[in-house]
């Protein structure tokens, strides 16, 4: 496990509090970031999926992305989500990013128009060349229906500022390969597999649940790292209800926020559509669920 991984250990996938209106609140921003910060994260996505990025504009996705710089931009890494089906635009949001401050880019697998595998490496290599920000690919298939094959891993982990990967595949016997024949840090991606991806020897995780749990995360990690597993089990097992609650009963952006309202952290739940606010049942589960994170 790297010593010192190039984005810290505990990292999430931030969302973006709105107001009523649906227009974005950056006050708000400011005080998620700075209380996630303040519980341990070493990280922030900004602008990933989990923060709504397929309908929050350029100007919006700048504006945020300083909000949060401003605010926490000198005590932990701020990642711009920059990634998308367009490679020059994506190429333009790394260059955009840069502009505003961001420590790194986050780059999905282009999603919906399933290039093959030449067109992968070539997109991954376009947007890693149009700034000087280290770059962690997002392998996602799920959500983007093409998954990048070990070749192109291989391939692309050549180019100096490709230096990790945001892991959401379930595939541990191809990550444990993949980090070892490639170099990359490996970062968990999935919520539910963190404690898993840590022994396999991931050096951390960019997690959804992780900001309504932010402190028994940071415990997780540290307890992973140091090798006391028996206590990384006992908090991943304690973690089991609101990882369940947040990621399996609808997207995960409508339920982190539902959650940072119970919470107190956020004023009001808004997301854009197509996403829409939690239900009762949805809510009422994600109550009971903050009852049971480990203390």
């Amino acid at each position: 496990m790297a010593a010192a991984p190039p984005f810290g250990r505990v990292l999430s996938a931030m969302v973006t509090p709105m107001r009523a209106d649906g227009t974005l609140d950056l006050d708000a921003a400011q005080r998620l970031a700075t209380h996630l910060v303040d519980a341990g994260h070493d990280g922030l996505v900004v602008s990933g999926t989990t923060g709504e990025s397929p309908t929050t504009s350029a100007d919006e996705k700048d504006e945020l992305l300083r909000a949060v710089l401003d605010a926490v931009g000198d005590r932990c890494t701020v990642i711009a989500g920059v990634g998308s089906n367009d490679t020059a635009k994506s190429a333009e949001n790394a260059q955009l990013a840069q502009k505003a401050g961001a420590h790194g880019a986050l780059v999905v697998t282009p999603y919906y128009n399933k290039p093959p595998q030449a067109g992968l490496v070539a997109h991954f290599r376009a947007i890693a060349d149009a700034s000087d920000l280290p770059v962690m690919l997002y392998d996602i298939p799920g959500r983007s229906g093409i998954a990048i094959a070990r070749e192109t891993y291989l391939a692309v982990s050549e180019h100096e500022r490709i230096v990790a990967v945001k892991d959401a595949r379930a595939d541990l016997a191809l990550a444990g390969e993949l980090m070892a024949s490639t170099g990359l840090a490996w970062y968990s991606g999935d919520d539910a597999m963190n404690l898993t991806h840590f022994a396999n020897g991931a050096v951390g995780f960019v997690g959804v649940t992780s900001q309504v749990a932010p402190a028994a995360y940071r415990r997780l990690a540290d307890a992973a790292v140091a090798g006391r597993y028996d206590e990384a089990l006992e908090l991943h097992r304690g973690l089991g209800p609101i990882v369940h609650a947040v990621m399996d009963v609808t997207q995960g952006a409508i339920t982190a926020k539902a959650a940072l309202v119970l919470q107190g952290h956020l004023a009001d739940p808004a997301v854009r559509l197509p996403l829409v606010p939690a239900d009762e049942d949805q809510t009422a589960l994600l109550r009971h669920a903050l009852t049971t994170i480990p203390g």
